[in-house]
């Protein structure tokens, strides 16, 4: 009887040990935990190159979180925010969005984004945040709350075909660090290549004026004044900058194809210098490769006796679902593809910077891939310098970018008047301001 009461004992701690275990996990999900499904709009994962670290991304979260499902839909960059405004209208928003800064007042006042800090303690986002960059986390900040958390990040690098610079006669150890000698070297490039000379992204609508802020900042201006109430399209140093670029056009050293174009034409290695977001990065690589020639990177070119003002591309996430158990998850998933391992992914297999510089040092995540890829450094220096870009204030953001955008392609890449053409644009564009 007693051994029999014995070994039955013992079979019913077993069986409760094993129970337990198969209920618990490393991660503290337990049985209870219900499954939620997020929808996750993207516009990484529809890319050729990038899709796949996103996918990667998705697959190790849902692997560490087997009660949090992850509905990737990808929608392409141009259509982003149409859809997710019109899916909100129509009561059906996605989740989680990946959607850029500059959108961030519609973002918070017209689709309802929650403020991440509501949904974690105190201690536990400093904990989270800790080695995280203080920039980047601060451009997801809209009166004081974070409701971005800034996941795809670059600045404007310039690219250049090292294999052009040796044909004419240039040294690829020493790009050029100011518009004047961008100048000299395409000229060169072109003359003693046939190859086109340079290409300063910006005049395409796909782009952005993101890029051109960039250049605008590092002549001592910028787009909007510090209370956000007046645009600054047509000063003195916008005026200045943009009537450089046009400069480069008339010299013949900038070519006249707008950024798919250029974007083509320096994957096919006929192209000397292209200043882009990193993002392009793994394109660029994959060109040169099949084409044969070595593509190299260096900071922004600047202004003379002026320091580079680098404005940042990419996006942030934001969770815009009502439900309670869904902000949870997406907060999990949030904080996954921002960790440290989110990163080494990021950085290494879509091409943005690390938010978590500190990796860049660290064996287990990216220290050898760094070393091996030298192509970085440039976005990592000039992250020390970052300088936001602007989101236009009230409901006309798109239309006062679109009017700024118009009026610099037509002054870069037509006869017209540039000082003329900013101030008719500064016009039109202030009156859409709230």
């Amino acid at each position: 009887m007693n051994r029999t009461f014995n070994a039955a004992l013992i079979l019913s701690i077993v069986l409760s040990l094993v129970l337990t275990a198969c209920g618990s996990s490393t991660n503290g999900i337990t049985n209870n935990e219900k499954d939620v499904t997020l929808r996750f709009y993207s516009y990484i994962l529809g890319n050729a190159v990038a899709g796949a670290g996103a996918q990667k991304l998705i697959d190790e979260f849902e692997a560490a979180h087997p009660h949090i499902h992850i509905e990737g839909v990808p929608v392409p960059v141009g259509d982003l925010l149409s859809r997710v405004q019109a899916d909100t209208a129509a009561g059906t928003p996605p989740d989680v969005a990946q959607l850029g800064f500059g959108w961030m007042d519609l973002i918070v006042n017209g689709l309802g984004a929650v403020p991440l800090e509501s949904l974690t303690t105190t201690d536990d986002w400093n904990k989270n945040f800790e080695g995280f960059s203080a920039k980047g986390l601060e451009l997801g900040k809209y009166n004081n709350q974070t409701y971005g958390l800034a996941f795809t990040f670059s600045t404007p690098v310039l690219f250049y075909n090292a294999n052009l610079f040796l044909k004419a006669g240039l040294d690829p150890e020493k790009p050029p660090a100011t518009w004047q000698e961008v100048e000299q070297a395409a000229l060169q490039i072109k003359s003693k290549t046939g190859a086109e000379g340079f290409h300063y992204s910006g005049l395409s609508p796909s782009t952005g004026d993101w890029i051109v802020q960039s250049l605008i900042g590092s002549n001592g201006g910028a787009v909007l004044s510090n209370d956000r109430k007046m645009l600054q399209f047509d000063s003195p140093e916008a005026i200045g900058a943009i009537q450089m670029w046009r400069g480069l056009v008339d010299s013949g050293a900038h070519d006249k194809m707008n950024d798919v174009e250029a974007m083509e034409t320096m994957s096919q290695g006929k192209l000397g210098m292209f200043v882009m977001t990193s993002a392009v990065q793994g394109s660029l690589l994959k060109g040169a490769k099949g084409t044969g020639w070595e593509l190299r990177a260096a900071e922004m070119p600047a202004f003379e006796g002026k320091a580079t003002k680098p404005t940042n591309s990419g996006s942030a996430l934001f969770i815009l679902s009502k439900d309670t158990e869904k902000q949870k998850a997406a907060w999990e998933f949030m904080k996954f593809v921002t960790s440290e391992r989110g990163y080494t992914i990021i950085t290494s297999e879509i091409g943005y910077l690390p938010m978590r510089t500190s990796i860049l040092e660290d064996p287990k995540y990216l220290k050898e891939w760094a070393k091996e890829n030298p192509l970085i450094q440039p976005n990592i220096s000039q992250l020390e310098r970052l300088t936001p870009a602007i989101a236009y204030p009230g409901a006309n953001f798109s239309q006062i970018s679109t009017i700024l955008m118009n009026a610099i392609q037509s002054s870069v890449l037509t006869n017209a008047n540039v000082a003329k053409r900013m101030q008719d644009a500064q016009v039109q564009a202030q009156k859409l301001m709230p």
